[in-house]
């Protein structure tokens, strides 16, 4: 990640990218419009706490592979490795402050979908999240999810694209088309490094 922001306005939007889906694509792209974001970091958690132990995750460097291809012709969006270099569980507040170490005086603003805003009090240390950026809450058009109310959020509204990682897995083994679910970009990685041949994260 190129230095010297330290005038930027950075989205950090988290996840496990398990394969990344064209709904990733749509959520960044237009939370970087909205805000007027100068870069939207896709950050690859390393070993996801929330998800650790649940199923099989395919390898942190192959899902850092993949967005990095998905995000490689997307103007203002970067993959971003600072999580897989820090090694060991992915907690945003450590991610936060490992940012402000490299980006001083950087706007620092946390993306996350509704569901995960919901549950923000049940992180690890949500309070220094919330401390070290703005919160962002992706919205799609329906019912509002009820959000914790002392925390001051950005809503940005996105379409609602009814995309998942897991049904994308299940695709990989199944044989269901993936035409416009997945970009181009990601199907040639996940094809030349064999991934979700067994349809989970291998």
């Amino acid at each position: 990640m190129p230095g010297d922001r330290s005038a930027c306005r950075i989205g950090v939007f988290g996840g496990t990218f398990d394969p990344p889906h064209v709904g990733h694509l749509v959520t960044a792209v237009n939370v970087r419009h909205a805000l007027a974001l100068d870069v939207v970091l896709l950050m690859v958690a390393n070993v996801p706490w929330q998800k650790e132990g649940s199923r099989p995750i395919t390898p942190a460097l192959d899902r850092l592979a993949m967005v990095e291809a998905a995000v490689a012709d997307v103007p203002g969006l970067e993959a971003s490795s600072l999580e897989i270099d820090l090694g060991g569980v992915s907690y945003t507040a450590d991610t936060l402050a490992a940012l402000d170490e490299r980006e001083p005086g950087a706007e620092l603003y946390t993306i996350v979908g509704d569901d995960a805003a919901a549950g923000l009090t049940t992180w690890a240390r949500y309070e220094e999240v919330i401390a070290r950026s703005r919160m962002v809450v992706v919205d799609r058009p329906g019912e509002p999810v009820k959000l914790p109310g002392d925390i001051e959020w950005i809503h940005v509204e996105v379409p609602r694209l009814e995309v998942s990682s897991t049904d994308l897995r299940e695709r990989f083994t199944d044989g269901r088309p993936l035409d416009y679910l997945v970009t181009e970009a990601v199907l040639d990685v996940i094809d030349e490094r064999k991934l979700y041949r067994n349809g989970d994260g291998s």
